[in-house]
């Protein structure tokens, strides 16, 4: 068994523990009974083949190429997509979002320069990949999805007992998260039409925040960084093509 069955199988096991009674047993029997994600030695080959691909592609944050390699993609996707999971592409994971490609996701971690026990807000949860590879890097990490359908899935997030530095929130990403200000990094993972004033507020000085920006089919990706009068540092970088953020929650 390796650490991610480990994972897997203690939080089935905690779950079910929980209920007790007559629920236990159900609950033995659901567990029994949902198919077993493995990762598998063809897997791992397929993930180191992604992570050189990613290498060839410009990614050198070393940190960044680990934390995707120590991480299951497949996991995060429908099992219908099991064999091409390591495909350098985006997949639809429903309600109109996706699971970014590989190497977008490489591109705004890298640019997004993540410390260990830095505070990030993620905005647009998503599949919940993203803020696992985050997660991963050792950031203490606030992810919002505005998307209920998805903010539900997030109840059963396999690897809670992993990452207890994972928190999600369901919520409106322009709004962000007030309450645990400031953030030393802010991550926006969807085309937003500005730059959100109240993240910036939120932003702690000499902070990052890595976001496409653009209400075209492509938009460009901004690094910026929050100076000590409050003003904005920006930096561009390549072209890319995001589904659009928006405002409000949807239940």
């Amino acid at each position: 068994m390796n650490m991610w069955e480990n994972y897997l199988f203690d939080f089935s096991f905690h779950s079910c523990r929980k209920q007790g009674g007559r629920q236990l047993g159900s609950s033995i029997f659901v567990m029994l009974m949902k198919p077993k994600l493995e990762d598998t030695y063809q897997h791992k080959g397929l993930r180191r083949q992604l992570i050189q691909l990613l290498r060839e592609k410009g990614i050198t944050d070393e940190a960044v190429l680990e934390a995707m390699n120590n991480i299951p993609r497949h996991f995060f996707l429908d099992s219908a997509f099991d064999k091409i999971a390591y495909e350098d592409r985006a997949f639809p994971i429903g309600e109109g979002q996706t699971i970014s490609q590989p190497y977008t996701v490489a591109y705004q971690t890298q640019l997004l320069k993540v410390g260990k026990m830095e505070k990030v807000l993620e905005i647009g949860t998503g599949s919940m990949y993203q803020s696992t590879v985050l997660a991963e890097m050792g950031a203490k990490v606030y992810t919002i999805e505005r998307q209920k359908k998805l903010y539900d899935q997030h109840s059963s997030y396999m690897f809670k007992m992993k990452y207890p530095n994972l928190k999600f929130f369901f919520g409106d990403g322009f709004e962000g998260l007030p309450a645990f200000q400031p953030y030393d990094k802010i991550l926006i993972t969807a085309a937003a039409p500005f730059i959100p004033p109240k993240l910036v507020q939120q932003l702690k000085v000499g902070g990052l925040m890595v976001l496409p920006v653009d209400e075209g089919d492509n938009q460009r990706m901004l690094r910026l960084t929050k100076l000590e009068d409050g003003s904005l540092q920006e930096e561009a970088f390549e072209e890319f093509s995001f589904v659009p953020m928006l405002t409000g929650k949807n239940r």
